[in-house]
């Protein structure tokens, strides 16, 4: 076999033989001088990076003692601020109304819900500004994850939208003081006793016992039968011949001793008026008698108003119409109505009658052969 030019340079510039397939590389054991090699690099490596470093670890340290200090700050200064909203609040209710307007548990759950949601608030803004910093300390860009984070919110937005929705109405009624534990509201949905007011649901107490949970998102308006004061109106039918000054003098004596009684005076919060003829019909007249009353004892007082006037115009002698229209007085009845008008088809030979009936058949004849 003959070599090349080629492979006679390299063999001449690598005079060592090539290991064979056969032969194995045992592993190189590492030296005392490659350790102090390695060490020396370290060494060298942190002498030059420390400073960077050092600096970085301080500037996250900063960062967090600032956002930690600064949220229990905010959030105690929330606390106290609330705290001195329910001691102003306390000392201005110095009428007797006043402390019925507002009830203490109400005013408790109502504070305690914006507290929460304004430390909440708080702590969420400091400590994502704080992890914000703290990552651009580290020179990590923060543009995509921003926009990441918005494109998230974005998504969570669109599919708990109705979870969102209930959130700001809750917290936009607390806020606003709409109603409160105790207060007696007409949502729409459902009517009764506020139990319990949330930020996503409230719990009502229906009439028959039952316990409404509302979603504050689904509620489009709200009557609130216990803020201010209740009007208690009650309607007197009585008949049209009666005379008007005895039944406005029953009226009035009615009024004066109700209003003078207990408990109906605490329930009052005004004399019981009569307003005077609301309609007058043919055989009726409607007096109206109205007055101002308690929040929430408004079908009381009216209960109780109906009742007397209806005994002391019993005993008075003044007829009252049970409808909007009195019923007319029955007449004698005539003996000769049930009797019907005499008829020439009565008599069974008159022509009429002989017409009236149907022919006889013919009465068969025999023939013979």
């Amino acid at each position: 076999m003959s070599l090349s030019l080629a492979d006679s340079v390299l063999l001449a510039a690598d005079p060592s033989p090539s290991p064979t397939p056969s032969e194995t590389q045992s592993p190189r054991v590492p030296s005392l001088q490659d350790a102090q090699e390695s060490a020396t690099n370290a060494a060298g490596w942190v002498e030059q990076n420390w400073s960077t470093w050092l600096a970085i670890g301080l500037r996250v340290l900063l960062i967090v003692a600032i956002a930690v200090i600064l949220r229990v700050v905010v959030r105690r200064s929330i606390t106290k601020l609330i705290d001195r909203m329910n001691r102003n609040h306390q000392t201005g209710e110095s009428s007797a109304i006043g402390g019925l307007l507002v009830n203490v548990e109400r005013r408790r759950q109502r504070s305690q819900a914006i507290g929460s949601v304004l430390r909440s608030v708080a702590s969420f803004l400091i400590i994502g500004t704080a992890a914000l910093m703290i990552l651009g300390t580290f020179q990590i860009n923060l543009a995509p994850l921003l926009a990441s984070a918005g494109v998230a919110g974005v998504a969570i937005g669109f599919g708990a939208r109705n979870l969102v929705t209930d959130f700001l109405s809750g917290v936009f009624m607390i806020l606003e003081d709409q109603y409160g534990v105790g207060d007696t509201i007409d949502a729409g949905v459902a009517s009764g006793e506020v139990i319990e007011v949330g930020l996503r649901v409230t719990k009502l107490r229906g009439d028959g016992g039952e316990i409404w949970y509302v979603r504050n998102g689904e509620v489009k308006r709200i009557g609130n039968l216990s803020q201010g004061w209740a009007t208690a109106n009650v309607d007197v039918t009585v008949h049209s011949g009666e005379d008007l000054d005895k039944v406005k003098a029953t009226l009035d004596e009615v009024a004066e001793k109700m209003g003078a009684e207990e408990p109906w005076n605490e329930m009052l919060w005004g004399p019981i008026e009569i307003l005077g003829l609301d309609s007058v019909l043919l055989d009726s007249m409607v007096v109206r008698v109205t007055a101002k009353t308690m929040p929430g004892k408004s079908l009381t007082v009216e209960r109780e108003l109906r009742w007397r006037i209806k005994r002391a115009f019993d005993a008075a002698g003044i007829r009252i119409v049970g409808g909007a229209t009195a019923t007319l007085e029955e007449q004698p009845a005539d003996p000769t109505a049930g009797m019907a008008a005499p008829s020439v088809y009565a008599n069974a030979a008159s022509p009429q009658s002989a017409a009236a009936s149907p022919l006889t058949p013919p009465a068969p004849t025999s023939t013979t052969k």
